[in-house]
């Protein structure tokens, strides 16, 4: 019988030294590995976690692959970066960033916000519209209140980016070549992901798409800490002052941040990308709609 997760074992979990970490971490990846008979792979993005657990899957199985999907939104440091690893493999997403948010809408606030803005929008079940609107019988399902007034924002919004820029690369590559990947991401990201590992724990074996998580109870802490033991080349980018490195024309989660934000700091470390996003691609007007400064001057 599998064993039952709670919030409280994930914090009895994350509060464990590293060295008891990296064991269980190493656990989860042989589990892995020996459930799919060694075909695995490693998702990486370039950034500090998924480099940790490359460095921890290549200890145990040093010819296990690494795929990288190059989306064209990784701040220049990670890409050059992700490249730079041996045994790798490139994908490229059908659609560009331009012509996603062009389609389907800019991504705003949180992935389940958007989605929920977007399905109210444009759905045809008017069902599913009145749970978006006023829940569901336990009041759940429904956009935020203080986000409703995104439902008149006069430019779409979508929760589509992350799918058709990084989902659906891999879930090609899955069915091409049936490796079962494994990706660097943790509990402590968002409630969203410590969620998921309540209900799957580190390794999803029987969800829809299998996924290996097995840096799940670690903290950002730990990654550094990790980093620093083992001398694993990280992006310049860290040092700039960023926490994250995610797609850089990405605005989810943006209005949580302390200033300088992302876009702030972007205007000072990375102008060219700065300017292209901010103006061209018309992101200064959605910040300037939800709220959020997105200059220095600001």
């Amino acid at each position: 019988m599998s064993e039952v997760r709670t919030g409280t074992m994930l914090a009895q979990r994350q509060s464990l030294p590293l060295d008891a970490k990296v064991v269980l971490t190493q656990r989860r990846i042989i589990e892995w590995h020996d459930h799919w008979q060694g075909d695995i792979c490693v998702s990486v993005s370039g950034g500090k976690d998924s480099l940790v657990l490359l460095h921890q899957v290549r200890k145990l199985y040093p010819k296990t692959v690494a795929v990288f999907v190059d989306t064209g939104l990784e701040y220049p440091e990670v890409r050059e970066c992700a490249l730079a690893i041996p045994n790798l493999i490139v994908l490229k997403p059908k659609l560009a960033f331009p012509q996603v948010i062009a389609k389907y809408g800019y991504p705003v606030v949180s992935k389940e916000q958007a989605q929920f803005v977007f399905q109210t929008r444009t759905g045809k079940s008017e069902k599913l519209k009145q749970i978006r609107l006023h829940g569901n019988k336990w009041g759940r399902g429904k956009i935020s209140e203080k986000w409703k007034f995104l439902l008149d924002a006069p430019f779409p919004i979508s929760h589509k980016c992350c799918h058709y820029l990084k989902k659906q690369p891999f879930e090609v590559f899955d069915k091409q070549t049936g490796l079962k990947a494994m990706i660097g991401t943790t509990a402590a990201e968002s409630s969203k992901r410590a969620t998921d590992w309540v209900r799957f724990g580190c390794n999803a074996f029987d969800t829809k798409r299998p996924l290996g998580r097995p840096l799940s109870v670690w903290t950002d802490d730990d990654i550094w800490q990790y980093i620093r033991a083992n001398n694993i080349d990280y992006p310049a980018v860290y040092d700039m002052g960023y926490k994250r490195t995610g797609c850089m024309f990405c605005m989810f989660g943006v209005h949580l941040e302390r200033e300088p934000n992302r876009f702030q700091l972007m205007q000072k470390t990375h102008p060219k990308q700065y300017e292209y996003c901010i103006h061209k691609l018309g992101l200064g007007k959605v910040l300037d709609y939800i709220g959020v400064h997105y200059s220095a001057e600001q």
